[in-house]
């Protein structure tokens, strides 16, 4: 019976408790090997039930042919990645709740988001709190100019951002990343590996390209921009005679946002 990789992986997604990288996964089948040469085995005590336990230390895995014969010496990441999608679906077109992601640190198993209120429930957790809008906007900029200052955030939202960076860096979705090369030498935030959980990415390459919120763009505002000037509609490339959805035409503008949420 040829060896069957695909138990094997879901045996390993299994039983971590971590996501599982690709790496991680050879170095498995890399220590299989090294430990495939049999150790002598330690003489075993007179006694009835001394020798009943080092017989169970002793005992060798059950005849599993497609788990322990004609194991592979290397596995490509190819082989891991194709297999992994074939267990994908497997879980899918099963739809017993569990499904598998791929995240910034590799594979791991999960529950499907239909299920987050008895997983909730179970460990006696709260609903989750969402990001305001003003943090959202905040997040935004961090990932697609990062790294970014303060005065840059600031600069293009139009309004402070000091309470939804402290949001942001108590949740862990941007943390600190250096200081910028300018006078008082700013400091820099960046994304983290949890804001790469958090939109269900692998990396910042993976974000939908932005008209809005592109370097270029961005950059533009800021070398181009006066001192204290809010970005409008026609900045945003927006026609400026389109309303906002939902206003009617009447409806006298709302005022500017002062404070960031």
């Amino acid at each position: 019976m040829p060896f069957n990789l695909k138990k094997v992986l879901k045996a390993l997604l299994f039983s971590s408790s971590q996501p599982l990288a690709t790496r991680d996964i050879q170095a498995a089948f890399e220590r299989f090997h090294r430990q495939a040469s049999p150790a002598p085995a330690p003489e075993a005590p007179a006694g009835g039930a001394a020798a009943v336990e080092v017989a169970d230390a002793l005992a060798e895995p059950p005849d599993s042919p497609d788990l322990y014969e004609e194991v592979p010496p290397f596995v490509s990441a190819s082989q891991i990645r194709e297999t992994m999608d074939e267990i994908s679906a497997e879980l899918a077109a099963a739809a017993d709740g569990l499904v598998l992601v791929e995240g910034a640190s590799g594979y791991r198993l999960a529950t499907e988001p239909r299920f987050a209120r008895w997983i909730r429930i179970l460990r006696e957790e709260p609903p989750p709190v969402k990001l305001s809008q003003s943090s959202l906007e905040t997040l935004a900029v961090v990932a697609y100019r990062q790294p970014a200052t303060r005065a840059e955030i600031e600069s293009v939202r139009g309004v402070s951002a000091d309470a939804g960076l402290a949001k942001l860096l108590e949740r862990e979705l941007i943390a600190i990343v250096g200081r910028a090369e300018l006078p008082g030498r700013p400091i820099q935030y960046g994304t983290t590996p949890r804001f790469l959980e958090f939109v269900g990415i692998k990396s910042i390459d993976e974000l939908p390209a932005s008209d809005v919120l592109s370097s270029r763009q961005i950059d533009a505002w800021l070398k181009g921009g006066t001192a204290g000037h809010t970005p409008n509609d026609a900045d945003m490339g927006l026609d400026e005679n389109e309303l906002a959805l939902g206003a009617p035409a009447d409806a006298p503008q709302a005022a500017p946002e002062t404070a960031a949420s």
